[in-house]
């Protein structure tokens, strides 16, 4: 019985993911599959108005969203937390002694901008690329 409950809720999964890329639009993926032939691993999900792609690429965790165009909005990858500008690692420190930092990543926005965020403590702290505190947002 579980061997079949296991088949049927692996055909359901790979249902959703084949339903929700086929929801985003054919510009969207001709654009990610045109900017990240290598990706592995594949999720797609509707933010907003937009679609992001969840994927790894060289084992490393990564993200990107465009518009209904195919037209990148953001990029975000996965970095590990010394890879985080001075200042912010400083500033994390010494406000969140002794608490865990889940996930880090440099985010790129579609103008260029440079932007670092930490999850810590179910909030997503966020850097510019000096290092300076932008904003601290629950995690919802």
């Amino acid at each position: 019985m579980k061997k079949y409950f296991f088949v049927v809720l692996a055909i359901i999964c790979s249902y959703t993911s084949s339903f929700a890329q086929s929801k985003t639009p054919k510009a969207v993926i001709t654009a990610f599959n045109s900017a990240y032939p290598n990706a592995k691993k594949v999720k797609w999900d509707k933010e907003d108005n937009n679609f992001e792609a969840s994927f790894k690429l060289n084992k490393i965790a990564n993200s990107v969203v465009f518009n209904n165009e195919g037209e990148i909005l953001e990029t975000e990858v996965e970095i590990n937390f010394n890879e985080l500008p001075k200042k912010a690692v400083n500033y994390i420190i010494k406000n969140y002694k002794n608490q865990k930092v889940k996930e880090t990543a440099k985010i790129i926005t579609a103008k260029g901008n440079i932007i670092y965020e930490a999850e810590i403590k179910g909030k997503d702290i966020f850097f510019d690329n000096n290092g300076n505190l932008i904003t601290k947002d629950k995690i919802s």
